[in-house]
């Protein structure tokens, strides 16, 4: 609730911050400008075009810095970070309503139009600024006060986890860490974490106890002689939604994007895991829904005539639901035409191949143009998957993929697609091995997810289609 009520109150003050500003800007405008081109004081009226402003523009604010990210995680931010944030999100508002609304405005000549851009810019920057500052003051003072807490679970149970146990806990100022217990790397008797915290189970249950007990950060403390473990825990780590952070000296054996974290004296390096700007992700998600309705609407009339070429050609249901894992390891339905007879994995789960005779004559026609994939775009609609995004697997061969090559739950990070880098490049894979092979496309468009390579593997996806390249 408590995390709840301050992400509120940072709504209602960017609200308060976009109505203050563009009521006084209103009020500059009659006062300064307008007087000075009409030649007499302008009465400061309650028109229609202020209340309707009003009105609108504060929603207009709140819904640019919702695509910002502005209100994820409000405990943790930072007051410079926050500054640039604001400058910029600023900048874009305010050159987007002055071509909107006050380009067309009452001037005297050229330099209004920068005069006027420039009072807005500053009315809204510091009006808002100062709101959030005065809010991130306050909330930083209660975190180094610990009034404020973040549980934490500590990988590690040695000394080098005591030191840094001992050093957080001892800091005059609090980084906002409560610790809840402990999860030794390697199982023995006893470990010298122990006097300080409980031990909350083993590496194995790791994903267990950081939902039970509702954990925000973990910090992985190892010894010198345990880093190799260090990829197994990150591995454990996927699609858990926790801060993971690191002691320094582990830099050197850590893939992929990082970021020096400084907790008063105590140097730590966060694991970067934001795949895409947040305004990125909003945007995205936006783009699947709008995308997937009108191909649902659109393709409609074809829809109609697979259901009926598909019961034509062989007996049984037109679609065909079965079950894959999806982000986070949660497991969903997807939803295809069906390709195969009925019954065809009666010998347990296999993957089709180019001459598979399972396939029937429609099915093989619909796999060549990607039509028996479709129908997820009602996944899609469900938040279940993406339009882009690696492809969903069976429980049963990843748990295979993962005695192979076990980056494999790196993939969960993200939402499946109904296309891919991987099915662009390699296409559909006839067994485990090509099933690798294909992730290490998938592997690189996670370290790669932008807007721009989305639309890049669309249009190639397309072309597939088209072109009847599909297998």
């Amino acid at each position: 609730m408590g995390r709840r009520a301050q992400t509120a109150r940072h709504i209602l003050a960017d609200w308060l911050a976009a109505f203050l500003s563009w009521g006084l800007f209103f009020a500059y405008r009659k006062i300064n400008i307008e007087s000075r081109k009409f030649g007499e004081p302008q009465a400061i009226e309650i028109t229609d075009t202020l209340i309707v402003g009003l009105v609108v523009i504060p929603v207009l604010w709140l819904g640019l810095y919702a695509l910002w990210g502005s209100y994820r995680d409000v405990y943790r931010k930072s007051r410079l970070q926050e500054l640039g944030h604001t400058l910029v999100t600023t900048l874009i508002g305010v050159t987007i309503l002055f071509f909107a609304l006050i380009l067309d405005d009452e001037i005297l000549n050229h330099t209004t139009y920068y005069e006027s851009f420039g009072v807005l810019f500053a009315l809204h920057f510091g009006l808002t600024f100062l709101f959030r500052f005065i809010l991130y003051t306050i909330t930083a003072r209660k975190i180094q006060r610990r009034e404020i807490g973040f549980p934490t679970l500590m990988v590690g149970s040695d000394v080098k986890a005591m030191e840094l146990f001992d050093e957080l806990e001892t800091q005059a100022l609090s980084y906002g860490n409560r610790f809840v217990g402990f999860v030794p790397v390697k199982k023995r008797d006893t470990y010298p974490l122990l006097d300080r915290l409980p031990c909350m189970g083993s590496l194995t249950d790791l994903k267990d106890i950081i939902r039970s007990e509702g954990t925000e950060e973990v910090i992985i403390a190892l010894e010198s002689g345990e880093h190799k473990e260090l990829e197994r825990i990150l591995s454990k780590l996927e699609g858990v939604d926790v801060i993971v952070k690191v002691i320094p000296d582990m830099y050197d054996i850590i893939a992929g994007s990082v970021r020096m974290d400084a907790i008063y004296g105590t140097p730590l390096i966060q694991i970067e895991r934001d795949l895409m700007p947040q305004w990125q992700v909003v945007v995205k998600r936006g783009a699947d829904i709008v995308l997937s309705a009108l191909a649902l609407l659109v393709l409609s009339p074809i829809y109609l005539l697979t259901v009926m070429a598909v019961k034509w050609d062989s007996p049984g249901p037109a679609f065909y639901r079965q079950e894959r894992i999806g982000k986070g390891g949660l497991p969903f339905d997807i939803i295809k035409f069906r390709s195969m007879f009925v019954d065809a994995e009666e010998a347990g789960p296999a993957l089709s191949s180019d001459h598979d005779p399972r396939i029937t004559r429609v099915g093989r026609f619909m796999r060549k143009v990607r039509l028996d994939e479709t129908p997820q775009f009602y996944n899609v609609l469900l938040g279940e998957m993406s339009l882009v995004g690696p492809r969903p697997e069976r429980q049963y061969f990843i748990d295979q993929i993962v005695r192979t090559a076990p980056h494999y739950t790196h993939l969960l990070k993200v939402r499946p697609g109904i296309t891919s880098w991987g099915m662009v490049k390699y296409g559909y894979a006839e067994n485990v091995e090509q099933m690798v092979r294909r992730m290490k496309y998938d592997l690189l468009y996670i370290e790669n997810m932008s807007l721009l390579v989305d639309l890049k593997i669309l249009i190639y996806t397309v072309l597939t289609v088209l072109q009847g390249r599909g297998k």
